[in-house]
């Protein structure tokens, strides 16, 4: 069956898809551009002429996983509810036991963005944006009275220092971290950073 025309956005899209995939399932220095070729039944030559190189489709295929992710972060945080909603409800999404994009992908983006100054840039940003979104709903939260916080911005990246460090041993070690428990100091240090009880965190409507 012959393939369908895409359009340059169109095919640049499906490639970065492609590229995702290959990196979670062989990581960044095992992929080569032929495997991301195949993957789609497309020429390396096809792929070369968007990206013109490994680095470059990997550092886009990162970049594309992070706005994927940071538009989700978006659409939780803007929710018309209160500030300690919808936190919670981002921490949850984002923490090792939530349903944000694979923690493989970003601890592969992670190692290998200490050497390739391109990646280094990509998560770097996806790292402050989520911060910044973190910082801004936790202050929203200090204005209307919800929980005390002293320095929202110390919050979050105590917070988000402490969802990383689980994800990278729940991932690089599996089973050595239990769900629940990982979900239960997930609460501790969110109810803790808020100045609440923790039962807060479950209250209806709260």
């Amino acid at each position: 069956m012959a393939r369908v025309r895409l359009s340059v956005a169109e095919r640049r899209e499906e490639l970065l898809r492609a590229a995702i995939q290959q990196i979670e399932g062989r990581g960044v220095s095992a992929v080569r551009i032929a495997d991301v070729a195949t993957a789609l039944g497309v020429s390396n030559a096809l792929v070369l002429y968007h990206f013109s190189t490994k680095e470059k489709l990997v550092a886009a295929a990162f970049t594309y996983a992070a706005e994927d992710d940071l538009a989700h972060l978006r659409k939780l945080l803007g929710r018309r509810t209160t500030a300690l909603r919808r936190l919670r409800a981002a921490v949850r999404w984002y923490a090792p036991t939530g349903q944000a994009k694979g923690w493989r992908l970003w601890i592969e983006g992670w190692a290998v963005a200490l050497r390739e100054p391109a990646l280094r840039d990509v998560t770097r940003d996806l790292d402050r944006q989520w911060k910044a979104a973190i910082t801004e709903v936790i202050a929203e939260g200090v204005v209307a009275g919800e929980f005390h916080c002293p320095d929202p911005t110390s919050t979050a990246l105590r917070l988000t220092a402490l969802l990383d460090g689980l994800a990278v041993q729940m991932t690089a070690y599996p089973g050595a971290v239990s769900r629940a428990r990982t979900q239960e100091w997930v609460d501790e240090a969110l109810a803790r950073e808020l100045g609440l009880n923790r039962k807060a965190l479950t209250t209806p409507g709260a």
